[in-house]
């Protein structure tokens, strides 16, 4: 077994590690369909207040390509379209029916080989949005071709869920997809497995992929650096990528016709009043299943982990692409002399705290800044984190630059904004460094379109 070692990166010991238990829940009574949750996508909204959905019924399109469609998680009626400022949309909410009821997408239960068929069923269902295309991180189009695609097996990041605890049982879901997917490359099905793993024979098990074993600390699951270790993205090639636990639901539109919309979710951190699993579905509202500590501190209720989720309200709705939900306090307070402090009990990477000498095993973070923005100097601390050969500070004053010749000579395309998540972590200058990657690689794909 080759081992592809990550040298450069950082685990954070947060506190609030889900149980190994999975409970079932109460279905919710509200999901929402999230636009902005689809990077790049130029949508038009199909349905309107009162109208009846089932799950699979499509309820954006693209104005550029109308076959890629997103759909309801859900069967019930859409009961409110939320818009933002400019009258951006935000949500289209569906209250639930008691029992979910399915579009059915092919008649019988005869796993598809056809090219053509395959691309037809992901479309029609939805399914094709879980696929994304690197560079840009977008729904790829569906005349385009992949040079391959990417498939982590593991999550490196804070409290993720473990996929080898949360798919057992599934394995033949899986390999259906994957015989799917093949179809659809004019490459290989890559599996990105976690060398250090207990158990990785769920995953072993799978047949008509090419595995690949990584070790080492966060951001070693991201499937941008699983590319970049294996072979790395040039200009003008495309590679896609797609949650293991996503496979799970391909599989089942290929057997059964539906669009099975249910997903387990982690639920985390360190103000979660039970960190565990819970089976969930895309879009479900929160409230009823994510509980926090009877605190009186404020709370920050995170969509995905805390490095790249999305803030929600504690009645927000679970993103498409997340499969977490974590609970940490918010960080509006002042510190007397902050810094100057010992801080035995605060997390840093550097050795400005006596924590570094006597660490503990996990930390109760939140979201204090400890400082204000400030002049972007040259530290190294990104060079720490980051496990590209890309150098990343030049590579972000070439997007502020809008230098495209030296955006891809540095080597944008093999990147997107989580694979930046730790340098927005240890950036002593507080720079939204996820903020300028994403804004560079969609003016980079507005130019190139």
């Amino acid at each position: 077994m080759h081992t592809i070692k990550i040298r450069k990166g950082l685990n954070i010991p947060l506190k609030g590690e889900p149980e190994k238990t999975i409970e079932n829940i109460k279905l919710p009574l509200t999901f929402a369909v999230k636009p902005p949750d689809f990077n790049g996508f130029n949508h038009k909204l199909l349905v309107k207040v009162g109208d009846k959905v089932l799950a699979g019924t499509p309820i954006l399109h693209s104005k550029t390509n109308e076959k890629i469609v997103i759909t309801s998680p859900v069967s019930g009626e859409v009961v409110e379209v939320v818009r933002g400022e400019k009258r951006v949309l935000l949500e289209v909410r569906i209250k639930s029916d008691e029992v979910i009821k399915y579009e059915r997408f092919k008649e019988n239960n005869q796993v598809p080989t056809d090219k053509d068929t395959i691309i037809d069923l992901l479309l029609r269902s939805g399914l094709w949005a879980f696929i994304r295309q690197r560079p840009y991180d977008i729904i790829p189009e569906p005349t385009a071709v992949p040079r391959d695609i990417y498939i982590s097996t593991f999550d490196s990041s804070p409290l993720a869920p473990d996929y080898g605890f949360i798919l057992k049982g599934k394995e033949n879901f899986i390999q259906v997809a994957v015989d799917a997917l093949s179809k659809l490359t004019i490459g290989k099905i890559n599996f990105g497995l976690n060398a250090k793993a207990a158990d990785n024979s769920l995953f072993e098990r799978i047949k008509n992929v090419e595995h690949h074993y990584f070790s080492g600390p966060h951001p070693a699951g991201n499937v941008g650096v699983q590319i970049h270790h294996t072979k790395t993205i040039s200009k003008g090639e495309t590679v896609w990528y797609i949650n293991i636990q996503d496979l799970v639901a391909i599989g089942k539109l290929m057997v059964e016709g539906i669009f099975d919309a249910s997903r387990v979710i982690a639920i985390t951190g360190p103000e979660a009043s039970k960190p565990a699993y819970c089976q969930a579905i895309i879009g479900a509202n929160i409230s009823s299943f994510v509980h926090a500590k009877d605190s009186k501190l404020p709370l920050r209720y995170i969509s995905g982990n805390v490095l790249t989720g999305d803030r929600i309200e504690h009645d927000g709705f679970l993103g498409y692409y997340h499969h977490q939900v974590t609970v940490i306090p918010e960080g509006d307070y002042y510190e007397f002399f902050g810094w100057a402090m010992p801080g035995l009990k605060k997390f840093s990477n550097t050795r400005q705290f006596f924590s570094k000498l006597i660490p503990s095993p996990s930390y109760k973070l939140d979201t204090n800044y400890h400082g204000s923005e400030r002049a972007y100097v040259m530290t190294g601390q990104y060079e720490k984190v980051f496990p590209f050969d890309i150098y990343p500070v030049y590579l972000i004053k070439a997007i502020l630059a809008n230098d495209i010749d030296k955006m891809e000579e540095l080597g944008i395309y093999e990147v997107s904004a989580e694979d930046f998540a730790l340098c927005d972590f240890v950036c002593t200058s507080k720079i939204e460094v996820q903020e300028i990657v994403h804004n560079g690689l969609e003016m980079l794909r507005k130019e190139m379109s």
